[in-house]
């Protein structure tokens, strides 16, 4: 009898992730509404318990955290202005495209392990001289993807929150895996949410929901966020099927994260005892950088070869590639993708 081959190990995105047994009965279950027109109960709910969680006034529920910083952006700037944001932020090197809607010119800020050196955005907001466009908005990321899931600690956050406000900008906080980071640092997701003006997060990442993420703040913000959804064709109707399986992720889905934290500090050592030169920083969270280009072959053939293996991993650029651990890998998930990093290891080394 021939035996089915083995999933693959996919360690492309926490994206990747299903919903869960509990999540689809929410789904039946959940009351619907039209949430373009009277509204829609499930997604009022989902917005309001995310709003308490963290600790701000409202909350509007969207497609993807792409949009929710969009929304961001357009509800709390004007156009011709500066919007500040760390050099490596998924928002400036993956969403700046957002400047055709926004009319903002995108400035990146110098920073280290995902946070932004705070005496470049002082200089940036309060220049010696000269002309310059007013800042309109800055921007931060926690847990940080580009720098392999970094954490910023809270007196960072604070620091960037005193500057800003000390120049009447208000700072928007790109937290798709700020449940990750809260669970990191072992506080709660609203001691990093008090140091923001707005912020989004993404259920649809370690938290297992199958579509979407919240933008919150205060409620005049989500008042002109929600008209401007509606503007941009993200009004969606009886979208309760989907909120109720985001409420059952931020309720129920965040306290596990740490197992894929640990997940990730299995697959990092792993990597660091097969070449010191694969590990480019240990996780702190649920990401796992590899440098693998000083081999001699990019990170481009390491995604094809690792695959000829049974593993999916993302290339960062031509030097780095990107694992990221969730819900569906477990200890013999990690097992299996080092023995596929061994067997290419000795294969290059041959």
């Amino acid at each position: 009898m021939k035996h089915a081959a083995p999933l693959a190990v996919d360690l492309r995105s926490d994206t990747v992730t299903q919903p869960t047994e509990a999540m689809y009965a929410c789904m039946r279950q959940a009351p619907l509404g039209d949430d373009g027109l009277e509204g829609d109960p499930t997604v009022s709910q989902l917005e309001r318990q995310a709003a308490d969680r963290f600790g701000k006034e409202a909350g509007l529920f969207v497609s993807s955290g792409t949009l929710g910083n969009l929304l961001a952006i357009l509800a709390q700037t004007g156009r011709a202005g500066e919007l500040l944001c760390e050099a490596q932020s998924h928002l400036y090197n993956s969403e700046k495209g957002g400047a055709t809607f926004t009319g903002l010119f995108y400035r990146p800020i110098a920073g280290d392990g995902g946070a932004m050196r705070l005496d470049v955005l002082e200089e940036a907001l309060f220049p010696a001289g000269g002309y310059k466009l007013k800042s309109a908005l800055i921007t931060v990321e926690t847990s940080h993807n580009h720098a392999g899931g970094t954490v910023l600690p809270l007196d960072h956050l604070q620091g960037v929150q005193a500057l800003a406000h000390r120049a009447g900008v208000p700072v928007h906080l790109d937290g798709a895996r700020v449940f990750n980071a809260a669970v990191a640092m072992g506080r709660p997701v609203s001691d990093i949410a008090a140091c923001v003006d707005s912020l989004s997060f993404c259920l649809s990442k370690g938290l297992s929901a199958p579509v979407g993420s919240v933008l919150l703040g205060s409620r005049a913000m989500i008042d002109r966020a929600r008209a401007l959804r509606r503007m941009l064709g993200g009004t969606m109707r009886q979208a309760g099927v989907l909120a109720a399986a985001g409420i059952e992720a931020m309720e129920n889905m965040s306290a596990r994260l740490i197992e894929d934290h640990r997940q990730a500090y299995r697959l990092a050592e792993g990597l660091r005892k097969i070449s010191l030169g694969y590990l480019s920083n240990w996780p702190q969270t649920n990401i796992v950088q590899a440098e693998v280009g000083r081999d001699g072959c990019d990170a481009i053939a390491w995604v094809a070869l690792l695959e000829e293996h049974g593993v999916k991993v993302r290339a960062i650029d031509r030097q780095r590639i990107r694992c990221v651990l969730h819900r569906h890998i477990d200890d013999d998930a990690v097992d299996r993708a080092l023995k596929a990093f061994q067997a290419v290891h000795e294969r290059l080394a041959g």
